[in-house]
């Protein structure tokens, strides 16, 4: 037992994590005349004021007290001075606590704290402290009871059943986990409660405390609490995840992995919202550490679940600009920014990818594109490949796509004239380099022109049609392009060409005014079959040719029909075997009808 027969004072942190009625209710005080600063109830009404829940547990625990201090006889004041509103504005510089300090010694009084700080400047200032540790809860608290295995979060709100979602990206149900409906007197019971771990646990802290929203973190799970007046009424989110992933697990091809060890890179990792982007961070993130980089993440809330290598930063003074300043001095070799939303975070993550940090940054986003049209406007256009070089799109867990970004100077596709070349943003497949879409400027606009899967119109494949079959005559390989509704491109060998234009051009006149379109004659480029090996290696069929061929362009076959185009690889080409382009490999080599050409 405690032995003060004397005055006590408590602070507003013995109050919140309910210490100081668990000792008076077990007996360890007793005897006492317990005076509580208006300074206390003035800093926990602010609190409330303004919608944090820091404020009502207080207020709560007061009102507790009350009740048990005329059980137990024991003498409840309140006393002092109200804090002015200069006072309460400087409360997180730690005014209210100085003004409860001299408070207790004033009334020559014990004062009791479970804050650290607190205890550690009273004792040095002569002030009499007794120092409360907050302990940490170590059993579950109910939040935890209503997750299983299987459960991604759960939603509570007075007057409706608690529901949850279950289930692994891709085959997620959100479902009713009891009958009953919720009271808000046990909502709110909740809430107390992770209120009373976080305060003792030193994993658990509180991420964002604005009026009327609360964002804690709280081990694995994040908690969000909302109530009036920026929600119609007090609800509970709390997620976790329920898997941890390794990079095995998601097949990233080995080129990537290279890639992304040998050189600082700058890589968006996208996705619809629930798609698996962040355990994927994670698992990247875990990788790199394993490969001996230092990596660091920018997180607000910090919820990846990354080792204790990896340090993770929340914004600095609630600034990621300051955050950014102190990274570059601790010199990482990749930060994972999780996630970009506002324009400065793009900024940020530009900047700091310029500086030579290899970057990777979350982003939602539909579809691949869309996640690198988020930095058009907020970047130079010519600058993207350099911030930018790969986007992972992820959806319901799993890698879906993987495109590598560049600059060259050219005609965009579609054009044709030479003096319409101009700096163009190229997007890939990874695995493939099949062109699938460009980014250039076209007037004063940045558009975004699909490739890979842009397909002729009805009109301009019947024409093509007919123009091969009229000129078959000439060059029975003749191909026709046809970038434009009044022009054709005819491809013939060289050998071809001056019989078919005739003496003075009369005779491709003559086809011209036949066939209703003009025509542009050049010579074809031929194509020579070249040898390989085919090989299967896991997921992949990998396709190897003889060393002089590495970084020439090739055309593969089945028949007639184009199955893909790439180019060679120091280690020869691979195709996943799930792909669409894998599964036409698949069939042309089970037909023995390959044939690839240079």
């Amino acid at each position: 037992m405690i032995k003060i027969n004397k005055n006590v004072v408590p602070d507003t942190s013995v109050l919140i994590n309910k210490k100081l009625f668990e000792y008076i209710q077990s007996g360890k005080l007793k005897n006492i005349n317990l005076i509580i600063p208006r300074f206390v109830i003035d800093e926990l009404q602010a609190q409330a004021a303004v919608g944090r829940d820091v404020g009502f547990q207080g207020l709560e625990e007061i009102k507790r007290l009350r009740k048990l201090c005329k059980e137990r006889n024991i003498n409840l004041k309140f006393s002092g001075r109200r804090p002015t509103l200069e006072e309460i504005s400087l409360a997180k510089k730690g005014r209210i606590d100085a003004l409860i300090r001299d408070f207790a010694i004033k009334e020559k009084a014990v004062l009791i704290t479970s804050d650290y700080v607190q205890a550690l400047v009273g004792e040095a200032e002569g002030a009499n402290i007794l120092y409360i540790p907050s302990e940490v809860i170590k059993r579950k608290i109910t939040i935890e009871n209503f997750f299983t295995d299987d459960t991604q979060s759960v939603h509570l709100k007075p007057g409706l059943p608690p529901y949850a979602k279950i289930g692994k990206p891709g085959s997620v149900r959100y479902v009713k986990i009891r009958e009953n409906p919720l009271e808000e007197s046990e909502l709110k019971a909740i809430i107390n409660e992770i209120y009373a771990k976080i305060h003792r646990d030193p994993d658990s802290f509180i991420e964002i405390n604005k009026q009327g929203a609360t964002v804690i973190q709280m081990g694995n799970y994040r908690i969000s609490i909302t109530r009036p007046p920026f929600s119609d009424a007090i609800e509970l989110t709390a997620v976790r995840p329920i898997v941890k992933l390794s990079l095995e697990d998601y097949n990233l091809p080995k080129d990537i992995e290279k890639r992304i060890v040998d050189k600082s890179s700058g890589i968006l990792i996208a996705g619809p919202p629930g798609s698996g982007k962040s355990s994927f961070a994670s698992a990247l993130a875990e990788f790199l550490a394993s490969k001996n980089k230092v990596v660091k993440t920018f997180e607000q809330p910090r919820d990846l679940q990354v080792g204790p290598r990896i340090t993770q930063y929340a914004p600095l003074e609630g600034d990621w600009e300051s955050a950014a300043e102190l990274l570059l001095l601790v010199r990482p070799d990749y930060t994972i920014f999780d996630e970009l939303r506002k324009s400065k975070d793009f900024k940020i993550f530009a900047d700091m990818r310029l500086s030579g940090v290899g970057m990777i940054g979350v982003v939602h986003s539909n579809d691949p594109v869309s996640a690198i049209q988020r930095f058009i406007g907020r970047v130079e256009l010519g600058g993207i490949p350099h911030i930018i070089d790969t986007v992972i799109f992820i959806e319901d867990g799993k890698i879906k796509h993987i495109y590598e970004l560049s600059l060259i100077v050219k005609v965009p596709s579609g054009m044709q004239e030479s003096d319409l070349a101009r700096p163009v943003v190229e997007i890939r497949d990874f695995e493939t380099k099949k062109l699938m879409y460009e980014i250039y400027t076209y007037g004063e606009e940045n558009v975004i022109v699909p490739i890979g899967e842009m397909k002729e119109s009805p009109l301009k494949e019947n024409m093509k049609k007919v123009i091969i079959e009229e000129l078959k005559r000439y060059d029975k390989n003749v191909s026709v392009e046809i970038p434009y509704e009044d022009r054709a491109f005819v491809y013939v060998r060289d050998d071809i060409i001056p019989r078919l234009i005739g003496k003075g051009g009369r005779n491709i006149e003559k086809i011209e005014k036949k066939l209703g379109i003009k025509i542009s004659i050049r010579p074809s480029v031929e194509k020579k079959e070249i040898d390989f090996e085919m090989s299967e290696n896991g997921k992949y069929f990998k396709i190897t040719f003889d060393k002089k061929y590495s970084g020439k362009q090739i055309e593969a076959y089945k028949g007639d029909e184009l199955i893909f185009a790439a180019i060679i690889g120091k280690k020869g080409i691979r195709v996943r075997k799930d792909s669409e382009v894998g599964e036409k490999l698949r069939r042309a080599i089970l037909s023995n009808d390959l044939k690839i050409f240079i």
